[in-house]
């Protein structure tokens, strides 16, 4: 009888024990800085091509302006994407600073972004849309938002896919458009 009870107790106790186990794991996982995980095979080439369209009432930009002038920032963004929502003061000041941020709007409803834009403010210098995603493909975008930092030369200084925070512009941003501008 003793001998069934401890194989029992046994039994009982390890699915919690397993389960702790996993939790842990799962817990440690997240708290991995993995931004690196999904590398860019866009860093340290030409900005790729773009099919994209204007985006009405907003000056435009082609892959030929993002070679000269500058530094700028490229950022794929939508209306229904709540990280665009949450990063965009970011962005608003990093325009007011002066820095040219140029926008493409991504699989999004023309009459939604434009609402975005009225509601949040437009810190964008130029504005295209990629309705059907292609150019998306084409940068090997992960998701929006997604941001490119591109040097004078039209190199693609650092792609930065997520939101950016006030510590991801400390942190990453800022030092690569410094990078950018040293080129």
């Amino acid at each position: 009888m003793t001998e069934t009870k401890k194989g029992i107790s046994w039994l009982m106790i390890l699915p919690p024990v397993l389960f702790m186990g996993l939790a842990a794991m799962f817990l440690w996982g997240m708290t991995q800085d993995d931004r690196d995980a999904l590398p860019s095979t866009r860093e340290g080439g030409i900005v790729p091509a773009m099919q994209v369209t204007a985006f009405d009432g907003e000056p435009g930009f082609t892959q030929e302006d993002l070679k000269t002038g500058g530094v700028k920032l490229v950022n794929f963004w939508a209306s229904w994407c709540a990280p665009c929502r949450a990063e965009h003061p970011i962005l608003e000041k990093l325009a007011e600073e002066g820095v040219q941020i140029n926008g493409i709007n991504y699989k999004d409803d023309p009459a939604n972004a434009k609402r975005f834009l009225a509601q949040l403010g437009n810190p964008y210098a130029a504005l295209m849309a990629d309705a059907d995603g292609r150019t998306g493909l084409e940068w090997g975008l992960y998701g929006v938002p997604e941001t490119f930092v591109i040097a004078s030369d039209g190199t693609v200084v650092k792609r930065f896919a997520g939101p950016i925070t006030e510590g991801i512009l400390e942190s990453i941003i800022r030092p690569a458009i410094a990078e950018a501008e040293a080129r």
